[in-house]
């Protein structure tokens, strides 16, 4: 699908550590667009250094990364120039990180197996100003937002309980895991999930609960209950 609107020199930069995957979008970038992909990137730590470089019009950012979580990649990106626009690619669409995604500046979200239908379209609307979410992702992230809205407002004066409440089925399983002092690839191993996605999900564990290392948010959930919190929720 060829863009609409008329844009010169708009510049697309890839981040995805998935070969294949950003071979695959450059070419349809290059068949489907008159985009121009200035490079890709197989880090986070890369695309800081090429965003300096070339000040892309667009980024599109998978969220899986080796050195830093996605989340805080586009908020890196994004202090370099507050101007670039970013679409998230991945294959992940909890509710969660779409919603965190835009909060920090994402101006599009789509899945690795909608990218081949979708991409071209999704970098059209968000290169001329616009916000793009297919329905069923746009559904997720109102039902999170309205979510969060009321958790934040039953919590608002219990701010211990509140850390604890911003954590996902997933994070709550993968922390309640870490504080039987199992490692990283054991939760892998008994969550089914690769090791690369559980320190994606401990990265967002460390923001939610405001601590920097494995030990503090170990200490942090065995001192707040996550135990308890659970079984609350429960009742």
């Amino acid at each position: 699908m060829r863009r609409v609107d008329i844009q010169e020199n708009v510049k697309i930069l890839i981040v995805d550590d998935n070969y294949d995957h950003a071979a695959g979008i450059r070419e349809l970038i290059k068949i489907e667009s008159d985009y121009e992909v200035i490079g890709t990137a197989a880090s986070a730590e890369i695309a800081i250094s090429l965003v300096k470089k070339y000040h892309p019009t667009l980024i599109l950012m998978d969220l899986n990364m080796p050195d830093m979580d996605g989340i805080t990649a586009i908020q890196e990106l994004r202090k370099i120039d507050e101007k670039i626009k970013v679409i998230v690619v991945t294959g992940y669409d909890d509710s969660d990180l779409i919603f965190r995604a835009m909060k920090v500046g994402a101006r599009g979200y789509i899945l690795k197996t909608m990218a081949a239908a979708q991409l071209v379209l999704a970098a059209n609307e968000v290169i001329n100003g616009k916000i793009f979410l297919p329905p069923v992702l746009a559904a997720k992230f109102f039902d999170h937002f309205h979510a969060s809205f009321k958790e934040e407002t039953r919590n608002k004066f219990d701010d211990e309980e509140n850390l604890l409440s911003y954590l996902t089925q997933r994070e709550d399983e993968v922390l309640e895991l870490l504080t039987q002092g199992i490692t990283y690839k054991g939760v892998a191993n008994q969550l089914f999930i690769s090791e690369t996605t559980v320190k994606t999900h401990v990265n967002n564990i460390f923001q939610k609960l405001q601590v920097n290392d494995r030990t503090q948010a170990v200490l942090y959930a065995i001192n707040h209950g996550i135990s308890n919190r659970k079984m609350k929720a429960a009742v």
